[in-house]
């Protein structure tokens, strides 16, 4: 018996809740759970926003602990071993898209761990040995949790992008995705600037390594900033004047989001043809740039800048994040 945190219906508060996650598949593993981070996507689900969640629902996508037990198929994880879970759960490896790699574009056989199914905020949680990534020794497991999902969604653009240690790349937004962007840019060995509506965030912004700080309310600030950029990431929810940091892009720049901006982006297409600019999106990344992620992250030590909730106070941890008050990422703990 696996025992929960879910909730019954869009919006209300988390209850426990226990289920029968019946006998393993060949090629599953069932995580202890240690840590699970709370990420906006899992209070998106709460609410059904996006209009696919299905309850009862056990949230939770950013999971570290240990492997409890394994299918008989599972090859490359050993019990006990340290690992990580985050967004996907499950690809169909045999698809055009898996067989080059990039399983997070699956079309066949994708499965996200809290959609249809119950995720993390739970003592045990399962998935397929394709998705459970091992996690190295240098990284903390009460901070890893995050770069699961807020980490890997804001480093697979600089690999699928092929930025550049020599690029000047823009940030925009300092929260949750956009800390993580600023350190893996700046140890990547860009020119990073920072794109916030939050004038207090600007020290912590250039602690994490951001060479400059514009702030998104200053019009002046941002139109001096023209021309100057090879790639900008979006990493907010909220709908802004694009035409203004498109044109902050150099030519052949790149103005691509990674946060779920709610409104259609308008764009002429004499600003694209003009300079050759482009605009573009990803979702998280594949296994393979997982690794190579938390390789980086561990080199380096990058680490999120978490705060730590107990499991059973996990409603109050989402009222915390729900009021904006997350700095910068939220962790669960048994």
């Amino acid at each position: 018996m696996i025992k929960a945190y879910a909730v019954h219906a869009a919006g209300e508060k988390l209850q426990p809740f226990s289920y029968e996650p019946g006998s393993l598949d060949r090629t599953e593993v069932e995580i202890a759970v240690e840590y699970c981070g709370i990420c906006h996507s899992d209070l998106s689900m709460i609410n059904n926003d996006w209009g696919n969640s299905q309850y009862p629902l056990v949230p939770g996508h950013e999971v570290v602990g240990t492997v409890a037990a394994m299918g008989e198929g599972v090859t490359k994880l050993e019990l006990g071993q340290r690992v990580g879970l985050g967004w996907f759960s499950k690809s169909c490896m045999q698809c055009e898209w898996c067989l080059s790699g990039n399983h997070n574009l699956c079309q066949v056989d994708a499965e996200q761990t809290i959609v249809g199914r119950h995720g993390g905020f739970a003592d045990r949680v399962r998935a397929d040995e394709g998705w459970v990534i091992a996690l190295p020794k240098e990284l903390p497991a009460e901070k890893a949790g995050p770069l699961f999902c807020g980490g890997i969604t804001v480093f697979n653009p600089i690999i699928e992008l092929g930025i550049q240690p020599t690029d000047r790349v823009g940030v925009i937004g300092i929260g949750g995705l956009g800390h993580l962007a600023v350190s893996f840019l700046n140890y990547w060995g860009c020119e990073v600037t920072a794109f916030s509506s939050s004038p207090d965030k600007e020290q912590e912004a250039r602690d994490m390594g951001a060479d400059r700080f514009i702030s998104s309310r200053d019009p002046e600030a941002l139109k001096a900033a023209a021309n100057s950029m090879d790639v900008i990431i979006s990493t907010v929810n909220v709908s802004l004047e694009w035409s203004v940091y498109l044109a902050a892009l150099r030519p052949k720049g790149k103005l691509h989001f990674v946060g779920v901006v709610p409104e259609a982006i308008p764009v002429q297409a004499f600003t694209l043809i003009g300079a050759q600019k482009s605009v573009s999106g990803s979702p998280l990344g594949s296994p393979a740039t997982i690794e190579k992620m938390l390789t980086f992250a561990a080199r380096h030590g990058i680490m999120p800048v978490t705060e730590e909730f107990a499991f059973d106070q996990v409603n109050e941890a989402i009222a915390h994040l729900e009021a904006g008050k997350a700095r910068y990422r939220i962790v669960l703990k048994h």
